[in-house]
């Protein structure tokens, strides 16, 4: 009993500190965080990608909305969409913590999303949108792949 409550005491003094930098400041040094990319999940689309023989696909292209595989020759971005940061409809649990900031983080998340969707797809672009769940099941996710590359053509 007595763990939960300094459990419970020092969750409490966290979340009530006052942060050392101002919310510009703070919203500079988060900028400046890089991100490595959803490294797990674009790897294994690569292998599914390779296991299927789907070809002509590149990764880190000057694209907007820097999609993670972008197949030039077939005008077709393809993004891989975390269930956490994109909300997915399925899967996605509200933080218990700093309600009001993670909703508006993803509801920003959202709207980019749409916006990017949007634009590409009026300048020709193809776009797919994968959530992460979706990548257990291969088969289904390759032929959507194929799919779209032919209709590309």
């Amino acid at each position: 009993m007595a763990a939960n409550n300094l459990r419970y005491n020092n969750n409490l003094a966290a979340s009530q500190m006052a942060d050392v930098f101002s919310k510009q400041k703070r919203s500079e040094v988060m900028a400046a965080v890089k991100s490595g990319g959803n490294n797990a999940t674009e790897l294994k689309l690569i292998s599914f990608f390779r296991a299927n023989g789907i070809s002509g696909w590149r990764r880190n292209q000057k694209l907007l909305g820097k999609p993670d595989f972008v197949f030039r020759q077939n005008r077709l971005a393809v993004f891989v969409d975390g269930c956490f940061w994109h909300g997915c409809p399925k899967h996605f649990r509200k933080p218990s913590n700093n309600r009001k900031y993670w909703r508006e983080k993803i509801l920003r998340n959202q709207e980019r999303d749409r916006l990017v969707t949007k634009v590409l797809s009026k300048t020709g672009w193809r776009v797919l949108r994968i959530w992460e769940h979706e990548l257990k099941n291969e088969k289904r996710l390759v032929s959507r792949v194929w799919n779209l590359r032919s209709r590309a053509d």
